[in-house]
């Protein structure tokens, strides 16, 4: 496919670089990182020695890895977004209230990102942190913002997702994903049982800003042998929705504060 005329392909192979470390992936050698990328083993060397050069990477000459500064790159997305200060200490209250955990992300093309997170206990294999990354389709928060999307957009996206069955439970298909999102819609409220992960369920309500446009999402999410689906949707509905509209209000007040 023709790039347009401004593309930098040196600056997306040099994320892609950073990309290549994961949690699965905390330490590579340069032939790790050219694999992954798909980068000559010359190229990769390069791009791992400016970034360490540059402070993102350390080595000690055979292994790479990613050092604290690879923070500083999304740190300024976060601090220029109110969502998650504002948030935060409604998540607090409302962890404290139902004694589950309880998450705000936003959608970031087809995946949801962790914006702020208040856990209680680890009920995950996989550790969450703010940036942690997971497909929308199969997640509450995911489901609550890709119903706010304006049809033709979301038309747009159950055309192109592929829909891995990340357990037995999952969507496998657009039509199922459809109908979903369209109840998703009238009730104002997504449950996802055990789609994510076996054992996981979990409630999500969006977060809408002052113009009335989904933002974000906020979720609790428990272990399945504690709360049956009906369970979830009487006891933790109502307090997340106590959160989700209070936050929304002080996202209202932060707004005709911000200086124009």
């Amino acid at each position: 496919m023709p790039r347009e005329p401004y593309y930098v392909q040196s600056l997306e192979r040099g994320l892609a670089v950073i990309r290549a470390f994961d949690a699965q992936h905390t330490e590579l050698t340069l032939s790790d990182v050219a694999r992954i990328c798909g980068l000559t083993r010359a190229a990769s060397r390069r791009f791992l020695l400016t970034l360490s050069d540059l402070g993102y990477v350390r080595t000690d000459g055979r292994l790479f890895s990613l050092t604290p500064r690879v923070l500083e790159l999304g740190y300024s997305y976060l601090s220029s977004r109110t969502l998650p200060d504002v948030a935060e200490p409604h998540l607090e209250r409302l962890v404290a209230e139902v004694h589950e955990s309880s998450s705000m992300s936003v959608l970031d093309g087809d995946d949801i990102v962790y914006v702020a997170r208040v856990p209680t206990s680890r009920i995950m294999r996989i550790a969450i942190t703010v940036g942690t990354r997971f497909p929308a389709y199969a997640t509450s928060m995911g489901r609550v913002m890709l119903a706010a999307l304006p049809d033709e957009l979301l038309e747009t996206y159950l055309s192109r997702v592929k829909l891995e069955p990340l357990t037995g439970r999952t969507l496998r298909t657009p039509g199922e994903l459809r109908a979903e999102l369209a109840r998703v819609r009238l009730y104002g409220h997504a449950v996802v049982d055990q789609e994510l992960e076996e054992g996981l369920r979990a409630i999500a309500a969006p977060i809408r800003d002052r113009t009335g446009t989904v933002a974000g999402a906020v979720n609790i999410s428990v272990h399945a042998a504690q709360a049956t689906v009906a369970e979830i949707r009487a006891r933790l509905l109502p307090p997340l929705l106590v959160a989700t509209a209070a936050i929304e209000a002080d996202l209202r007040i932060a707004a005709t504060r911000r200086p124009v």
